[in-house]
């Protein structure tokens, strides 16, 4: 297996970083019980997701969030055309559990950027298909 060089990789300390959204990815963040779903849906087209107390961040291509078309009020799209300057925490590389920051989906050569369409394709799936007992909002 030939391993390619990421164009970023996340902190190698052990402190998360605030990094600034839209020059090497923009994310869409979604409430973690939408996102489990949409994992679930995704499986291995998923890319790195970083999670956070009920909160889960995917990053896709650079610039995508300008076109992204709200599913939810909860479910953003952030990049620095359609929100300014935007920031996202950042944990190391061996923050793999939580709760608190860390990488749901660790990142790799073969794991880095979700599409854009896939994931929105697969949250408003998890939208329209809320979990047993639970009510759409």
């Amino acid at each position: 297996m030939t391993t390619k060089a990421l164009p970023w990789t996340p902190p190698s300390g052990g402190d998360v970083e605030m990094i600034e959204v839209g020059h090497y990815w923009d994310v869409v963040r979604a409430p973690a019980d939408i996102g489990e779903r949409a994992l679930a849906l995704l499986g291995d087209e998923t890319g790195a997701v970083i999670a956070d107390y009920g909160l889960m961040y995917w990053l896709i291509a650079p610039g995508h969030a300008r076109t992204w078309q709200r599913l939810r009020r909860d479910i953003h799209a952030l990049g620095a055309e359609r929100t300014g300057v935007t920031y996202v925490g950042v944990p190391p590389a061996t923050h793999t559990t939580g709760p608190r920051l860390h990488w749901q989906i660790p990142m790799g050569p073969d794991r880095y950027l979700t599409d854009a369409d896939q994931l929105r394709g697969a949250l408003a799936r998890a939208v329209a298909e809320p979990a047993e007992g639970a009510t759409a909002r």
